[in-house]
């Protein structure tokens, strides 16, 4: 009996791995991320000049509050400022996290989760960009400038380095523009830094933190009386829409990111 060939069946192409897509070089990186920064305080100084329409906006912000009952900062303020130890720890929070935890997560994913790097960073660019661009159409003075709310950091300004008039180290406070309260990138890159870090784990303790942290610098931000909670939505819009433009420039590119089980970080 004849035996009939068994016909050949060519193997399934190779799914992509890390290996196959090189990632940016680091300097590269660091560069981009510093040029953002650098526009980040740039136009914060520039709309500095504009005081009466910074306190104008801010009015607007609390009457829309007002009127959908979530006027709720001048409590909030109070009540942490009343009590050192809430006011000083978050006067610290204020002035530390924002600038510490986010570039800790973007070394975290640029060693550990490399193929989710290139769009978180995007994302965070984006709406970094998005941030300046609602300081530069809409500058906001914070409620702490406000008549019925404290300074929380002003203060406690004595406990810590920053100034009396700005969360920058004392003697700098003139280089910052304080009219920058909306959108609050504040709660925006805490909302980034936890989708990140609990999208990218199965470590349980780092999910709770990562969701965690977001809530706690909302927290912060109003109990300083530096944020109003519009701001605080408007902080977390930026980064919805700043992912949004990172998938459709992946999308015109050509590129779908490699899925990947987390694993333990």
């Amino acid at each position: 009996m004849t035996k009939v060939p068994r016909a050949y069946t060519a193997p399934p192409p190779a799914l992509p791995t890390i290996s196959t897509r090189p990632r940016n070089r680091w300097w590269g990186e660091v560069l981009l991320l510093f040029v953002v920064y650098l526009m980040y305080d740039g136009v914060r100084m520039l709309v500095a000049a504009g005081h009466g329409q910074a306190f104008a906006d801010a009015h607007h912000v609390l009457g829309l509050e007002r009127a959908l009952h979530l006027a709720h900062e001048r409590a909030v303020n109070h009540a942490v400022s009343r009590l050192p130890v809430l006011g000083i720890t978050m006067s610290y929070a204020y002035a530390t996290l924002h600038y510490v935890v986010t570039p800790v997560v973007l070394v975290w994913l640029w060693k550990r989760r490399p193929w989710q790097y290139a769009r978180a960073r995007t994302t965070l660019v984006a709406a970094t960009l998005l941030g300046l661009v609602g300081f530069s159409l809409f500058p906001t003075a914070p409620p702490r400038m406000l008549p019925g709310f404290v300074d929380t950091l002003a203060k406690y300004h004595e406990w810590g380095w920053w100034s009396g008039d700005a969360s920058a180290p004392k003697g700098l406070g003139g280089l910052t523009n304080e009219f920058a309260a909306m959108p609050s990138l504040h709660v925006g890159w805490a909302a980034w830094c936890g989708w990140q870090v609990a999208r990218n784990t199965t470590r349980r303790l780092l999910r709770i933190l990562a969701v965690a942290y977001p809530i706690a610098i909302f927290a912060v931000v109003i109990g300083t009386a530096n944020h109003y909670i519009a701001d605080a939505v408007a902080g977390l819009a930026v980064i919805v829409v700043g992912a949004g433009l990172a998938g459709a420039a992946d999308r015109l590119r050509g590129r779908s990111p490699v899925q990947r089980v987390p694993a333990s970080a």
